[in-house]
C-alpha cells in the first residue's frame, strides 16, 4: 500500500512544507538517508499552542503536537525525495520538549511522533529515538521533531 493511501486511511494529508525560520533547508538527502530540519507543530503556518509542557501545555496535548511535527517532517522529506514510498526505514527520531521545571515525561510526549510513524510505515516505522527536555524552542513552541529516514 502506498504511503499516501495509508495517510488517507488515517485521515491525514501531507501539509505544505513550512518555510524555514532561518538559514537552513527543510530537508537534505545524502546517500540513502534523508535528514529533516527540526519541525515545529505548525498548522497552516500557525502554532496551535505555545509554552512549556507541564505548565501551559498538557503532556497529552504535547503528544498531539509531536504527531503534527512528525507529519510536517514527512512533508519536508517528501519535498526532497518526491514520494514517501521511497522510504524503506525510519532510522531515528529526535524530539525536543520545552519543559516546565520538574517535568520528566518527555518520552510519553514523543510517543505522539513515534506512534504516527508506526501507523504510517508499520514495521519500517520502528526507530531509535532521543527525547530531550529543553528550556525553550523557536517561537515558544512546546515541541520540535526531526527525522532520519532511509530511502531506496
Amino acid at each position: 500500500m502506498s504511503v499516501e493511501r495509508r495517510l488517507a486511511e488515517l485521515g491525514l494529508t501531507l501539509p505544505a512544507v513550512t518555510k524555514p525560520l532561518a538559514s537552513y533547508v527543510p530537508a537534505v538527502v545524502t546517500g540513502d538517508l534523508v535528514y529533516t530540519a527540526g519541525q515545529l507543530p505548525l498548522v497552516d503556518g500557525v502554532l496551535p499552542a505555545t509554552g512549556k509542557v507541564g505548565a501551559e501545555v498538557s503532556p497529552d496535548d504535547a503528544a498531539g503536537y509531536a504527531r503534527i511535527c512528525a507529519l510536517n517532517a514527512l512533508a519536508a522529506a517528501a519535498s526532497v525525495i518526491g514520494s514517501l514510498d521511497r522510504v524503506t526505514r525510519v532510522v531515528k527520531v529526535v524530539g525536543f520538549v520545552a519543559s516546565a521545571p520538574g517535568f520528566t515525561a518527555h518520552a510519553g510526549v514523543m510517543n505522539g511522533a513515534s506512534d504516527l510513524l508506526g501507523e504510517v510505515f508499520g514495521e519500517a516505522g520502528q526507530h531509535a529515538r532521543s527525547s530531550v527536555g529543553v528550556a525553550v524552542l523557536p517561537l515558544d513552541a512546546p515541541v520540535e521533531v526531526e527525522l532520519v529516514l532511509e530511502i531506496a
